[in-house]
């Protein structure tokens, strides 16, 4: 059988939909549509076993006093993945929210850091995401800490990142720096070492990254998609399509 078409989106939340396997519990910021696609593949894969809690969103979004009520959640043991970006990531797993060039002063300004230093500690499965994957963002250091990888020696921690995910490769953390654990197509050791800021190691078992299965190619396309649409009409409507390949 040839291998499916696949856009990628689809590559990546499937990717990233691995990463939460066995998750009861999967929260995803705002605007992250590739992650959020992933948080409700994971939730299909799992036969609704899983709870997607998506910002933004109406139909994945079960409390009714903003953010707090998400933040008391995850400090009640009770959110088992999130997944977290940055404009920023550093080999230490420290990241960026805030701006490049220092604080407050710098030469372009993110976001803002919103709950993510408080996340980033609590949730035991924290998975960071880059659809780019340039020496812009995996830095060697990051111009301003607004989650810290490692908390200080002493310091009460139970969650902290477990993998990277960004649109060329897959590294996991351990012992406070990455080592890479599968490249996508295309892909070697030499061209992720030549687009990556920091140093990183190789995992004993290093391979592809997997391809998506069918299955989850005719879920991104038909449930997912309109299930995203409400929060994401633009990103539901191109982002699952057999004419972008990964």
């Amino acid at each position: 059988m040839p291998e499916p078409e696949f856009s990628k989106a689809e590559f990546l939340a499937t990717a990233l939909a691995r990463a939460v396997e066995g998750s009861r519990t999967v929260g995803v910021g705002a605007n992250s549509p590739i992650p959020a696609a992933a948080a409700l593949l994971a939730r299909a894969r799992a036969g609704g076993d899983l709870e997607a809690i998506v910002l933004g969103s109406q139909d994945f979004w079960p409390f009714t006093d903003g953010g707090r009520e998400l933040f008391d959640f995850a400090a009640q043991g009770r959110l088992d993945s999130v997944f977290l970006g940055g404009g920023q990531i550093d080999g230490a797993g420290n990241v960026n929210l805030v701006s490049v060039g220092g604080y407050p002063a710098g030469a372009q300004r993110f976001p803002g850091s919103f709950g993510s230093a408080y996340l980033y500690a609590l949730v035991a499965n924290v998975v960071l995401f880059s659809e780019e994957h340039s020496p812009r963002v995996l830095v060697e250091r990051v111009d301003f800490i607004s989650a810290r990888g490692e908390g200080a020696e002493g310091a009460y921690r139970t969650g902290g990142p477990r993998l990277l995910v960004t649109g060329r490769a897959v590294f996991r953390f351990t012992d406070g720096a990455f080592s890479l654990l599968s490249y996508h197509p295309g892909e070697s050791v030499e061209s992720i070492r030549a687009a990556t800021g920091f140093d990183f190691a190789l995992e004993p078992d290093l391979s592809d990254t997997p391809l998506p299965e069918p299955e989850d190619i005719a879920l991104l396309r038909g449930p997912i998609a309109e299930a995203l649409r409400p929060a994401y009409p633009r990103f539901a409507a191109s982002a699952f399509s057999s004419k972008t390949r990964a």
